[in-house]
């Protein structure tokens, strides 16, 4: 799917935002194109936000200049290094402080996203920092990986919070019951308890935009793919609307 494929897919079903992540990086488009994408977002009244990976200020600086020329409010990272390299939590706040500046000068909120490194110690570094301009990407789903449990980290990051994906998801034991497989599923048919955690935000005094997110199982093929993705789009958007009306 193109940039604009991909905006013309949330116009369709009506959406306000639209987060465009590093494999499909807006800073990558010709500029004919990127132009293109700017007018039809304005015309459908389409919010752009920018993602991206790492933490070196060079690269951060580059993303600032492209959220601020889009008109993104976030700039959503994952935060690594070279290479991949996870960083400790002294490295985030020495790459956080370095950007510090640029990001007010821009009105442009840096959003870490959970996954990688514990809420703990993310937690910890936006604690001292205290900045306005710096902030969490909360993924309800990626810190299983750690491993650490949903509840967990969304009190521990909710404070922080400035942008939010949602991905369902359910946990099952493999047949033979010595492991298990963590699988996506359509926004309110998982585990994810959509309610409670739109009520720990609040709680936390933050509201913000959330993005969906799908993690589909493996198809037979590409085109299955997509009509189980546009499936799975179709009953989530619902369901969150429960919840989420703008």
């Amino acid at each position: 799917m193109t940039a604009l494929g991909l905006l013309a897919k949330a116009h369709e079903f009506g959406l306000g935002v639209v987060q465009y992540g590093p494999n499909l990086s807006l800073g990558t488009l010709p500029e004919d194109e990127l132009s293109v994408l700017l007018e039809k977002a304005r015309d459908w009244k389409i919010d752009l936000e920018v993602g991206t990976r790492g933490l070196e200020t060079a690269h951060l600086r580059q993303q600032v200049d492209l959220a601020k020329r889009v008109g993104s409010r976030i700039l959503r990272t994952v935060p690594e290094l070279a290479g991949g390299r996870i960083p400790t939590g002294e490295e985030i706040t020495r790459h956080l402080q370095a950007i510090l500046p640029e990001l007010g000068a821009a009105q442009v909120k840096l959003a870490m996203e959970n996954g990688n490194i514990p809420a703990a110690t993310l937690d910890r570094v936006l604690s001292s920092l205290a900045s306005p301009w710096v902030g969490i990407t909360l993924d309800t789903v990626n810190s299983l990986a750690i491993p650490e449990g949903t509840e967990r980290v969304v009190k521990t990051l909710a404070p922080h919070t400035v942008c939010l994906h949602i991905k369902d998801f359910v946990v099952k034991r493999v047949w033979h019951m010595m492991g298990f497989i963590v699988e996506g599923k359509p926004t309110g048919q998982g585990q994810l308890a959509i309610p409670w955690l739109l009520e720990e935000l609040r709680a936390a005094g933050v509201d913000p935009n959330a993005i969906l997110e799908l993690w589909l199982p493996q198809t037979e093929n590409l085109e299955e793919t997509i009509a189980l993705e546009h499936r799975w789009a179709a009953e989530s958007i619902p369901y969150l609307r429960r919840f989420i009306p703008d």
